[in-house]
């Protein structure tokens, strides 16, 4: 039996210019790597480097334990949140390879574009309180693994990004 893959995703084009797309990568198998302050740090410093270079900001990240969720969103016409993303996946593949050859990301990973009439606000609030209604810490403040690119946390969290 053949099995065709659907195409579940929208056109490359509607991943440029300015705007803000949700995304959410998983590690294969759950392992649970993302609790090592050295491995985030790490992959921080390639999600910079690699929005910078699609001219992209991230209001937001959180590393949880076995997965990521970023909100990336795109400073010009020429910003290319699609490019960045997979960017991001081939450079932490490669770390993978090179420091963690058992772990890797899962081939796919989910996303969703933030509409103008979307509340950006709301999707940030939910994303940091991701670890308080998992029971890793009590308020969204004592969670290490989660911050800003291009901007501050603060700003992003007072709705002012």
């Amino acid at each position: 039996m053949t099995i065709i893959e659907r195409r579940h995703r929208l056109p490359r084009e509607c991943y440029k210019g300015e705007i803000t797309a949700a995304f959410t990568l998983c590690l294969k198998e759950d392992v649970q790597l993302f609790s090592n302050y050295e491995i985030v740090t790490k992959f921080v410093q390639i999600l910079s480097t690699v929005v910078d270079k699609n001219n992209c900001i991230v209001p937001i990240y959180c590393f949880r334990p076995d997965h990521l969720h970023v909100i990336l969103n795109g400073k010009s016409a020429d910003s290319d949140l699609w490019k960045a993303i997979v960017r991001y996946k081939q450079n932490t593949g490669f770390w993978f390879s090179k420091n963690e050859p058992t772990c890797g990301w899962q081939k796919d990973f989910y996303d969703h574009i933030i509409r103008k009439d979307e509340n950006l606000k709301t999707q940030i609030n939910y994303l940091l309180d991701n670890p308080v209604r998992k029971g890793l810490v009590a308020f969204w403040q004592e969670y290490p693994f989660k911050g800003s690119i291009g901007c501050e946390l603060e700003d992003v969290v007072n709705g002012i990004i």
